[in-house]
């Protein structure tokens, strides 16, 4: 390899008098989301309207007052998307959707088109300047690249006037010119074709800024050279008082974050990026690993809301099927746990040291190895001061995975780690793949090969559901309670009755509950035959595809017909249709306790079942995790 043969370095801007490197950031930009366009674009498989949707509402969540929502221009799509939010009023008043065009007339008015009736929106047009562009992709010459620029803006500038008319929508605009491939631009061009743009638009004042996005298309530099690239840009502009500099750092050479932070010290203003960085080729600029770098540095990102991450890893990885890497910055699943016993004990003693200093009314957060409290995203300390993941949690239930067929909730998996940790404290040996399956099964009282039928104090024999024609005179004090919090009232009632058969202790006894589910009536029914007072915190269930050592059988249901979510489970094997098992996951609270603590520090106890159908399953879980509340298994 002779990379100097074949690749021509950077070429460093003469900027001996930049200032970017002594400065300290100490307020927030402007934040823009890309995502719905950027990061759609970049997908193997595009979202669809409704997973756009999702984004879209979690992006507002979180507190973005500008979203890029499409390129409408480019397909009915998207088109369709931005007509869609528009005709729905699911754009609040206080954010700008950004729609994106080339510098093509035709594109720009068929992006008007989609936007009327938007009361905030920003109008991206862009067009590329770089010397490759102007020279393989178009033939321009530099006066020839400003004049399409500077036609088309004022092209932007008529359509503004005519559809800021109250007859046609009264919109509020903001007007963004991109010099596409900024960084690859010579800088004294970039500064003239957005002098000539801003003429052009004629608009601009400190009230109503420009916006001059500056993208790092192609990252071809280090981030100091982006940075030297933002302050000649900040420093040769004129009328910077009327100017909004946004930056657009993409990621080929894994420096976008770092590219952006300097950036921001060199002038920048703005940024626009992907919530955890998805993008073409290698990405776009992580907005979550900018913003909570802020954010533990003492900056409050502007209207920014990462408390709960793990919301935002569920919406990113669903909609753009992409998973989180577990050491992903801030985001994933292992960035708080520590592996080595050298780091858990001096993180155990920072958490010591730290509540002494709250005590003292000292609450700075210093520990070690724990930049950012995991409790400001919503992590809990469980996954920070447990033994090493990969030979704990992780480990444990991958066994169970394989064995069992069980892919377990993440916090169940938590749970049962527990126990198992709780096994190799007790007898001080190696935990084999043998063990995990006994101590789950056993735990949760699931049948086994080896086990026979394992039960634990509540069994299910028989059941039947049907819809309630009138509120029961019956119906427990805590029921009653959750529908008048949920707006059921009792003139239209909509319940199902549970009738069935439960074994306590052996000992089979008919029981009728209420709810407004099936699950809800079972627990119904479990606090007034036997005052077991409980809440589902949480639920989950999927399909067993793979063999399994829990032992089979007939779901015990006898379901009324008219609910349709208790029907069976089908797989389609060999072209017949072959019945295969549910798994259901139950994590229920004590109901004084949660009243007393609150519903997420009360204690939690699990249960499983396994099932044909699936609403046997869901009840066979309860019954599990119930079994567990009243007599907690010990080994």
């Amino acid at each position: 390899m002779e990379p100097g043969q074949k690749y021509r370095p950077y070429t460093p801007l003469h900027l001996p008098n930049r200032t970017w490197p002594t400065r300290v950031q100490r307020t927030s930009p402007i934040w823009t989301s890309v995502d719905l366009r950027d990061g759609n674009q970049a997908l193997v498989k595009p979202m669809s309207g409704e997973q756009k949707l999702r984004f879209f509402n979690k992006l507002v969540e979180c507190g973005f007052k500008e979203i890029e929502v499409a390129f409408p221009s480019s397909s009915d799509t998207d088109f369709g998307f931005v007509r869609h939010i528009i005709e729905h009023d699911m754009i609040p008043d206080d954010v700008y959707i950004q729609v994106l065009t080339p510098a093509r007339e035709e594109l720009i008015r068929r992006t008007f088109e989609s936007i009327k009736g938007a009361k905030n929106v920003i109008m991206h047009m862009y067009n590329a300047t770089s010397s490759l562009f102007r020279n393989v992709v178009f033939r321009n010459s530099q006066q020839q690249t400003i004049d399409l620029a500077v036609k088309h803006t004022k092209i932007v500038r008529e359509l503004v006037d005519e559809y800021s008319k109250p007859e046609n929508g009264g919109t509020n605009f903001k007007y963004e010119y991109s010099p596409e491939t900024f960084t690859q631009t010579e800088m004294d061009f970039a500064v003239e074709i957005c002098e000539e743009v801003r003429k052009a638009w004629g608009l601009a004042s400190e009230e109503n800024k420009i916006i001059f996005n500056l993208p790092a298309t192609v990252e071809i530099g280090p981030p100091n050279h982006y940075a030297d690239q933002i302050e000649y840009f900040c420093t040769h502009i004129s009328k910077r008082e009327e100017i909004i500099v946004s930056l657009h750092p993409h990621n080929d050479r894994g420096c976008a974050v770092a590219a952006a932070e300097m950036g921001l010290l060199a002038g920048g203003d703005r940024i626009e990026g992907c919530l955890l960085g998805n993008g073409e080729r290698t990405g776009n600029v992580d907005i979550v690993t900018l913003a909570l770098n802020q954010y533990c540095q003492g900056i409050q990102p502007g209207p920014l809301d990462m408390s709960d991450v793990q919301s935002i890893v569920d919406v990113v990885s669903g909609c753009n099927d992409i998973p989180v890497h577990p050491r992903h910055p801030y985001a994933g699943e292992l960035v708080f746990t520590a592996f080595s016993g050298s780091h858990q004990d001096a993180i155990k003693k920072g958490f010591v040291v730290h509540q002494e200093g709250v005590a003292r009314g000292d609450p700075v957060w210093d520990i070690p190895y724990l930049p950012i409290d995991p409790a400001d995203l919503g992590a809990t300390y469980e996954a920070v001061i447990r033994v090493n993941s990969q030979s704990g949690k992780g480990g444990v239930a991958y066994l169970v995975a394989q064995a069992l067929g069980l892919d377990l909730p993440r916090r169940m998996q938590i749970a049962f780690y527990q126990v198992i940790q709780e096994i190799a404290d007790r007898t001080g040996k190696e935990i084999t793949s043998e063990d995990i399956t006994r101590a789950f099964t056993t735990t949760y009282h699931l049948p086994s090969l080896e086990l026979g039928k394992n039960e634990g104090r509540f069994a299910l024999r028989s059941f039947t559901l049907s819809a309630a024609k009138a509120l029961p005179a019956d119906l427990s004090a805590s029921m009653l309670e959750e529908l008048s919090a949920a707006g059921t009232g009792a003139e239209t009632p909509r319940l199902l009755t549970f009738e069935g058969d439960i074994a306590e202790g052996g000992q089979v006894h008919k029981l009728r509950g209420s709810g407004n589910g099936a699950i809800s009536a079972l627990l119904d029914a479990l606090e007034k035959a036997f005052g077991v007072q409980a809440n589902v915190r949480e639920y989950s269930e999927h399909v067993i595809d793979r063999a399994s050592l829990i032992a089979g059988g007939a779901s015990v249901s006898s379901v009324s017909a008219a609910i349709p979510s208790a029907a069976a489970v089908d797989t389609k094997r060999s072209g017949s249709k072959t019945k295969a098992q549910a798994a259901s996951y139950v994590e229920l609270v004590d109901a004084d306790e949660s009243e007393r603590v609150g519903a997420r520090k009360a204690t939690g106890f699990w249960g499983v079942g396994i099932d044909v159908d699936i609403t046997a399953a869901g009840l066979k879980a309860v019954l599990s995790a119930a079994s567990n509340i009243i007599n907690p298994t010990r080994r």
